[in-house]
């Protein structure tokens, strides 16, 4: 394990988001400490306009991410770059910028569509605002070059791997690659909705562009050891699985007899137990498209946890 674990639960009162800036014009939204919906966001300030890669959860942090993107600049957000189809990274689009083009993947913004707020079901006590669908406008297939003033930004199209429509946001000048959840730095890594095997192919992908900066879609900002740490998890996972195909566990039963180790502070590491269930089925050699319902999952991950429910920090 290469990259210092993180804390694996959440304190009961999170630390506020913070803006950090990675280079001119390129800042970090970080709201910590990253759990289940705390999710990251990027800041793109050019000379005439801004762009954001992902918003946020729920009415009142988008509207915390307005208002940290008007702290800095009056320019407005005319662009919304959205990683993927989770709610926690696009539910705040309309909040952030109710008149900026949306961009994403086109599997994405299928995805969005078909499921819509659909994530406010699995966690109905979460004080979720007025959240409208903002669906992407401009789609792509596998890059795309976006402009903010003096800045570049490659999209690039990199699933399956945490869902099956990752893109990532590459500014080659500074550096910096904004991952969304293909990468969560000190967080435990999540593809139950996409693919094991195809996160590897990522990260192997993500390695070649040889970035100094990594903003994962959770966690802290960090460099890019964070390859090679999730690179060791995922390679662990489908150790584990294997050793359970071969001794008959189901993936609850491999979880529970797995010695987490230097994983065990890794936040939210209730997703072993999901990652194992994405592992069982490539290891079954299932068709890589195998949708699994997440919802008698997340019950395992209650079971894993002890019978603690898993909890939106949002």
């Amino acid at each position: 394990m290469t990259q210092p674990p993180a804390t694996s639960r959440a304190p009961s009162t999170p630390a506020p988001p913070r803006m950090e800036e990675l280079a001119p014009g390129v800042h970090a939204y970080i709201q910590p400490d990253g759990g289940w919906c705390l999710n990251n966001a990027g800041v793109l300030i050019g000379d005439d306009a801004v762009a954001v890669v992902d918003t946020a959860a729920t009415e009142r942090r988008a509207r915390a991410l307005r208002a940290a993107i008007a702290s800095r600049t009056p320019l407005e957000v005319r662009t919304i770059v959205t990683t993927h189809h989770h709610g926690d990274h696009h539910f705040g689009n309309a909040v952030v910028a109710p008149h900026a083009t949306v961009v994403s993947h086109e599997v994405t913004r299928t995805e969005m569509a078909r499921r819509g707020l659909a994530m406010r079901e699995v966690w109905p006590a979460t004080q979720w605002g007025d959240v409208r669908l903002a669906l992407p406008t401009l789609t792509f297939r596998e890059r795309a070059t976006l402009h903010v003033g003096g800045l570049t930004a490659e999209l690039m199209h990199v699933g399956p791997a945490h869902t099956t429509s990752d893109i990532v946001v590459w500014l080659p000048g500074q550096r910096v690659l904004f991952a969304g959840d293909v990468l969560l730095p000190g967080c435990t890594p999540f593809v139950l909705m996409g693919s094991l095997s195809g996160t590897l192919e990522a990260i192997t992908r993500l390695r070649s562009l040889d970035p100094a900066v990594v903003v994962g879609g959770h966690g802290p900002v960090a460099g890019p050891e964070v390859l090679d740490a999730t690179q060791e998890y995922l390679e662990w996972v489908r150790d584990t699985a294997r050793a359970g195909l071969a001794a008959g566990l189901s993936p609850l039963q491999a979880a529970r007899d797995s010695d987490l180790g230097p994983y065990a502070a890794l936040r939210d590491p209730e997703r072993l137990v999901a990652n194992l269930h994405r592992a069982y089925a490539e290891e079954s050699e299932l068709p890589p498209d195998t949708e699994i319902r997440s919802a008698p999952v997340f019950a395992e991950m209650a079971q894993f946890n002890g019978g603690r429910p898993v909890a939106c920090h949002a």
